[in-house]
């Protein structure tokens, strides 16, 4: 399911308190075994880069501000009628030695946890801040995948190989927006190149949530959030990713080797179940239009349109991993919200599967025989990633959940637009249109009606937000 993270600056005792409890609930912590810490330390130090160079290409990386583990860089440029578009990804394997102390760690965590007021990382941070990370200015080994596409975006040819990179630019979204917008040529590429992929996943029925950034900001004993509309550079440069995952899990199918991430076709129950929020909303979705396009085509302007994402999640459920052999080939591998096969592949600094997924691309297309650890470490990855996106999920709903009660304590008695969104014997579930928050609520109503509600209980310590009908 898409994540949707709300940023903290400034947080109470309370609140703080209440974040920190849920960390300690789901036995998160962000310091690593001294085990873990001297092998990272011992890589650091003496890094083994590739030999192939490829620091004469300009790469440069677009992250959130403040970002210091940066997984990918990217480089543009046209050939012909059609592009070349080069993504070099962290050489995160050259820090961890398989089955030693960082490998151990790593496997335990699955991933980094994200939380309002900070994230508990995969790896220690000398080195997924560090020594693995494309920072500006600093040579750095990274798998670069090289894929050509034509004039339409659609690829021609792949080619993937660990180099020597160094990046020119860390470059925040905004400024690379600003830069697109004053004429840059090679952003103005990411421009191009994204709005033909972004065709080509409408055409493929493809569908993103788009959900806008939030930052809790306090005022004295109160909250409010401010979200921020995604900037058009962020899709094109999700566009990227997105590619090179479909070039990974491609490569994958062809050796019949591998890892996928899979998601199945939303049952028609609960695309029905999403029309009838859509339409108790307030929002026109015409029959017969896929639920990728509608969502693509809201006014993220709207403060509706944030509680039909909110309620399109659901749509998103089922995600897995599979691994890849002469029987799973034939079945439906498919990420149903992209349209298309598709791997992990983007993100090793912050994703385990990531590593295994760059090892075994890297050798399936220089056709060499895949590394022993990787083949090896498919075994019970799928259950790793599983069971950490479930801690994920709830540090993700339970800290959203404490942030809210925080922002809508001192409303208690004010009343609000809601849908009902699940009845179950314990009560219903409504989905309020604005804030965009989910709750218990004493109603009789059936799902999908749109009704009026009341605030009865903020309770932060307890973590216990309640409405009732009005």
């Amino acid at each position: 399911m898409p994540a949707r993270h709300a940023r903290l600056t400034d947080a109470s005792d309370e609140l703080a308190a209440a974040l920190a409890a849920i960390r300690d609930e789901l036995g998160l912590t962000a310091e690593f075994p001294p085990e873990a810490e001297a092998e990272a330390a011992a890589f650091a130090a003496d890094p083994q880069l590739p030999e192939a160079d490829q620091t004469g290409v300009a790469f440069v990386t677009i992250d959130p501000e403040g970002s210091t583990d940066l997984d990918q860089a990217l480089h543009l440029e046209r050939d012909g009628d059609g592009f070349v578009v080069r993504y070099a990804i962290a050489d995160v394997p050259a820090f961890v030695a398989p089955g030693g102390a960082i490998d151990t760690e790593a496997r335990r965590r699955g991933q980094t946890m994200y939380a309002p007021d900070g994230r508990v990382p995969l790896h220690p941070p000398v080195v997924s801040e560090g020594a693995a990370s494309l920072l500006e200015g600093q040579e750095r080994g990274a798998y670069v995948w090289t894929m050509r596409l034509d004039a339409a975006g659609v690829v021609t040819g792949t080619t993937l190989e660990r180099a020597r990179v160094r990046s020119r630019a860390q470059l925040t979204y905004v400024e690379a927006q600003r830069r697109v917008e004053a004429g840059d040529a090679m952003l103005g590429l990411l421009r191009v190149i994204g709005e033909l992929r972004i065709a080509l996943e409408e055409a493929r029925e493809g569908a993103s949530l788009d959900m806008p950034e939030e930052q809790v900001v306090r005022e004295g004993d109160d909250y409010r959030i401010e979200r921020r509309e995604l900037l058009p550079v962020e899709r094109w440069n999700a566009q990227l990713s997105l590619l090179t995952g479909m070039e990974a899990a491609n490569l994958q199918l062809r050796a019949k080797r591998g890892i996928l991430r899979t998601m199945p076709v939303p049952p028609q129950g609960d695309v029905e179940r999403f029309r009838t929020e859509v339409r108790a909303i307030g929002e026109e979705w015409a029959e017969g239009e896929h639920y990728g396009a509608f969502l693509r085509r809201l006014d993220r302007s709207k403060p509706t349109t944030l509680a039909i994402l909110q309620a399109a999640r659901r749509l998103f459920r089922g995600a897995s991993y599979t691994v890849l052999d002469d029987e799973s080939v034939g079945s439906e591998l498919e990420q149903a919200a992209i349209g298309a096969p598709y791997a992990h592949t983007t993100a090793p600094l912050r994703r385990l599967v990531d590593r295994f997924v760059l090892a075994h691309c890297e050798a399936i297309a220089n056709g060499r025989e895949i590394p022993a650890w990787a083949a090896d470490g498919l075994a019970g990855l799928p259950e790793i990633m599983q069971q950490s996106g479930q801690v994920a999920s709830r540090l993700e709903r339970e800290s959203i959940d404490a942030v809210e009660i925080a922002v809508l304590r001192h409303r208690i008695g004010d009343e609000f637009d809601a849908v009902v969104v699940e009845v179950r014997k314990e009560g219903a579930t409504i989905q309020l249109i604005d804030p965009p928050t989910e709750a218990a609520c004493e109603t009789a109503a059936e799902p999908g009606t749109r009704i009026r509600v009341r605030l009865t209980e903020a309770d932060l310590a307890a973590r216990r937000l309640r409405f009732a009908e009005a």
